[in-house]
């Protein structure tokens, strides 16, 4: 069984950077589509970025230019790297992994059958 575990999220300021990382164990990581979503506090869980198994990548217009995902699929984990943090990026961002093969990169929360308990992230202004 395939689970997921997010780490490195935390409180910092306005302009301030973070990695959260996804460790994955108990499947073939190799074969997944992974992504990443956010959720802010009465807000509905939204898409962030996703990366394939060869390492194509799709990100959220509102992230674009200041997150980058990316994977190494030897440690079996996955990366979002954040830079220059926003108040408003403030959520539990959430690790998501799609098992079915073959198939495209998806901004769909319903697509991904595997996630994460979540890492708190705080930006202060």
């Amino acid at each position: 069984q395939v689970q997921l575990v997010e780490s490195g999220g935390g409180l910092v300021q306005a302009g301030d950077s973070l990695r959260l990382s996804c460790a994955a164990s108990g499947g073939a990581f190799n074969n997944y589509i992974m992504g990443w979503f956010r959720q802010a506090p009465g807000k509905e869980r939204e898409f962030v970025a996703a990366i394939s198994r060869s390492g194509a990548y799709v990100t959220d217009n509102s992230v674009k230019g200041r997150f980058t995902i990316s994977r190494d699929n030897a440690k079996a984990t996955v990366y979002l790297q954040m830079n220059s943090l926003h108040p408003e990026d403030t959520a539990v961002y959430y690790c998501a992994a799609e098992l079915r093969v073959g198939v495209r990169i998806s901004a769909r929360k319903e697509e991904y059958g595997v996630w994460g308990q979540g890492t708190q992230v705080t930006v202060s202004s």
